[in-house]
Order: C-alpha cells, then sequence, then structure tokens
C-alpha cells in the first residue's frame, strides 16, 4: 500500500456520483472505490455522501470497517 497515490480532499471530493461518475469515500487514510456497490447508487448511502472521509462517521454506523474489505483501495487521503 506505500506505492498508492495520495490524493487531497478536494479530489476526493469531486468523486460523489455527482461531478464525476466514479464513487469514492476514504476511511482512517485510504480511499476506496465504491462505484459499484448497489449500496452507493448515485454516492449516497443512507445518510451518508460518497467523496469524503467517512472515518469519523463510522462509529455511528451498523458495521465495522471490515465492509470495506471487498473494495479495492485506489488511494491513500492526504493529510
Amino acid at each position: 500500500m506505500d506505492n498508492l497515490p495520495e490524493y487531497t480532499r478536494s479530489y476526493l471530493a469531486l468523486r460523489n456520483g455527482q461531478d464525476k461518475p466514479e464513487v469514492w469515500v476514504a476511511l482512517n487514510g485510504l480511499i476506496y472505490d465504491v462505484t459499484r456497490s448497489r449500496l452507493w447508487l448515485r454516492g449516497k448511502h443512507y445518510e451518508h455522501w460518497a467523496g469524503q472521509d467517512l472515518t469519523d462517521e463510522l462509529k455511528d454506523a451498523p458495521h465495522t470497517a471490515q465492509v470495506f474489505d471487498k473494495f479495492v483501495v485506489v488511494g491513500k487521503l492526504k493529510p
């Protein structure tokens, strides 16, 4: 994972399923491509929107971070 490209928050924000066709979310510094997930259609997943860091919101989710294991990591979020 050291060879992954780094992306800014503004770059991530455009991958929201609305401005660009990609649907990406960040979690714990990694960016995941959730475009193919039926649960992220048009960039929305319940009350959450793609194109942002969901790390702080995970504590309120009914699942753990392990649900992201099935998605491809496309990069790292720049600090």
